[in-house]
């Protein structure tokens, strides 16, 4: 059986300096991190994907000022930790100032951007280093104190799964005044985290009426801080685990609980919702479905490769490709009877849309697939989904009419550059 290497765990608030790395190194990266840099400096900090646009969203307008700053500054891969920091410090200043002056709507938004800037800061770093532990203490520190100021209900969670805890936070909608409702697990992606799966406005899932538990589950950010690594096992056991937990609360509606995945989340949702009928719907945005993950760990940036390695535990790059093989949807989806909603681009370049295409057909319930022409990996910022359904919209309108019984025809949809949507069987 490969030996992990797992990093040191304990989280710490005292600021250190960078150190130097010491986490998974692979062939690609030595041979690459020269063409990286020059790509960034190039095209800027999206170069792999509109990663200044999914941490700015949640936020909202206010954040446009504090990202038009961060795409200037950060030239270089080894900026953008340093970068992201000094704009965390600067909103939880913000946020302290406006504290102490009673101003606690001011205070309550500081917070919670300074917590997506310090999660952001993190997204570098591929182990877990006294700077990493650091990045994550303040993440959970400065989203605490959004929460006690939120004007709704958010309460921490851990949740017990093979290897640890992993660690979540649990919303209610604003005006929730009791009975039961349904919920959404939110799961992020590989390069995302639970802090930024609820806005701080106007959030797609409370304002329709869904409770939200938005987790890192195994190897996702604090969960691979906590030692908590990416396995089949870890996630064929998160469905359920997360379910027994929402069960035991009276807001949840037991027979209305859905699960969201973005990006590897979809592959993580997937396997989750394979193991535990008592998920209700499903919804994947994004898509990694690539069984083996041959395109994003071997044909697209190398840091893909190296923060999976960091999330899975592993250091050694040889050990890592056995193990990646057993990473894998086949066998698993067969065993899925809940609605299915998939969204993918045409011209995925990290997960070719021929695996999704296998996914679907072996899916066993009610299935649909919307495919946004001309779109990347990261569905949007084209045509088709500016004219026609806006993505985020689509998946939330989904899940809340899935989850109050509306049932569907099983069915493929192409929506073209023109907003068109041309519709068929699913076959």
């Amino acid at each position: 059986m490969a030996t992990r290497k797992r990093s040191q765990s304990r989280n710490t608030a005292k600021e250190v300096p960078m150190q130097a790395h010491g986490g998974p190194v692979t062939r690609r990266w030595i041979e690459q991190r020269w063409t990286l840099d020059n790509t960034i400096r190039a095209v800027g900090m999206d170069w792999d994907q509109p990663r200044s646009i999914y941490l700015s969203a949640p936020i909202g307008m206010e954040a446009n000022a504090d990202f038009a700053g961060i795409r200037q500054r950060i030239t270089k891969l080894a900026d953008a930790s340093p970068v992201f920091e000094s704009v965390a410090k600067r909103r939880e200043a913000k946020a302290l100032a406006a504290e102490r002056n009673g101003d606690m709507i001011t205070a309550r938004d500081n917070f919670f951007m300074a917590s997506v800037h310090w999660g952001a800061a993190q997204w570098p770093i591929d182990e877990n280093d006294m700077q990493n532990l650091f990045y994550n203490t303040k993440k959970r520190e400065c989203y605490t104190r959004y929460a006690n100021l939120a004007g709704r209900r958010i309460e921490a969670v851990s949740i017990a799964v093979p290897g640890g805890k992993i660690p979540a936070w649990f919303h209610l909608p604003p005006h929730y005044r009791g009975g039961r409702i349904p919920v959404v697990i939110a799961v992020p992606g590989m390069d995302s985290f639970k802090e930024i799966s609820v806005a701080l406005n106007g959030d797609r899932w409370l304002s329709r009426g869904m409770a939200v538990l938005a987790i890192d589950g195994p190897g996702q950010y604090e969960s691979a801080v906590l030692g908590v690594h990416v396995s089949m096992e870890a996630w064929m056991a998160t469905g359920r685990a997360c379910v027994e937990w929402l069960l035991k609360r009276r807001e949840v509606d037991p027979e209305r609980i859905g699960i969201n995945g973005l990006s590897f989340g979809t592959f993580f949702a997937t396997i989750a919702a394979a193991h535990e009928p008592r998920i209700r719907a499903v919804a994947a945005t994004s898509v990694c479905h690539e069984p083996g993950f041959h395109s994003i760990f071997e044909e697209a940036s190398p840091t893909f490769k190296m923060r999976f390695m960091y999330m899975s535990g592993y250091t050694d790059e040889a050990e890592f490709d056995a193990f990646r093989q057993t990473l894998t949807w086949e066998g698993h989806a067969q065993k899925i009877r809940a609605p299915y909603l998939c969204l993918a681009g045409e011209w995925d370049e990290l997960s070719p849309l021929k695996h999704t295409e296998a996914l679907m057909r072996a899916l066993r319930g009610k299935k649909r697939l919307v495919i946004y022409q001309e779109s990347r990996h990261s569905v949007g910022n084209v045509p088709a989904a500016n004219l026609g359904p806006f993505p985020p919209t689509l998946v939330a309108d989904w899940m809340a009419v899935t989850l109050n019984g509306k049932s569907f025809q099983s069915e493929r949809w192409v929506v073209q550059p023109n907003g068109n949507i041309i519709k068929g069987p699913f076959k």
